[in-house]
């Protein structure tokens, strides 16, 4: 059984490195004496605690994390796709280019190369949308922003998305896309 001052340690340490959100496997890593059912009631123990929040099943934020950021959704969201490519896109993108006038409250929208899935956390919904396009093609539809975890759709690939999943076009300004 991991004592609790051990664990603060250990999620500090991570923490100093920038890393706050975590898999059920990266805690498993970080407590590697742990046998199963001790380590279960160990993360029991720690959420109760307020150590530890879980977030999404198998998903968990250090709570006393100092390096959380304003991006939080995010970061979970690339916990739950880690290794597939996964970029904000649709509603979430196009409210962020001033292209549609609504405001996804608490709503993350995204385009992966993994499963489908909706998660509702205490950081907002996250909800993936299956693409077969291939990484190079969502590498050229995509940007990067420094202090943002995942990539971002481009306001072309974010429409294109939109159109493709078939939701809603009507909240579209069009004159915001001639730029486009």
């Amino acid at each position: 059984m991991m004592n609790k001052m051990e664990a603060i340690n250990k999620l500090a340490a991570l923490d100093r490195m920038g890393i706050y959100v975590l898999a059920k496997s990266d805690l498993a890593k970080a407590f590697p004496d742990e046998k199963e059912k001790a380590f279960e009631k160990s993360l029991q123990r720690l959420v109760a605690d307020g150590i530890l929040q879980r977030v999404a099943k198998g998903i968990y934020v250090n709570a006393l994390a100092r390096s959380k950021k304003g991006n939080v959704i995010e970061d979970i969201a690339a916990v739950l796709r880690r290794g597939h490519y996964s970029y904000v896109t649709r509603e979430s993108m196009l409210s962020e280019y001033g292209v549609i006038s609504q405001v996804p409250m608490s709503r993350i929208t995204l385009m992966t190369t993994g499963a489908n899935g909706i998660y509702d956390t205490p950081y907002g919904t996250i909800e993936f949308t299956h693409t077969k396009r291939r990484p190079a093609e969502l590498i050229q539809r995509t940007i990067t922003v420094k202090g943002r975890p995942l990539r971002l759709a481009t306001k072309q690939a974010a429409v294109a998305d939109l159109v493709r999943a078939g939701r809603n076009t009507s909240m579209i300004d069009t004159k915001e896309l001639d730029d486009a």
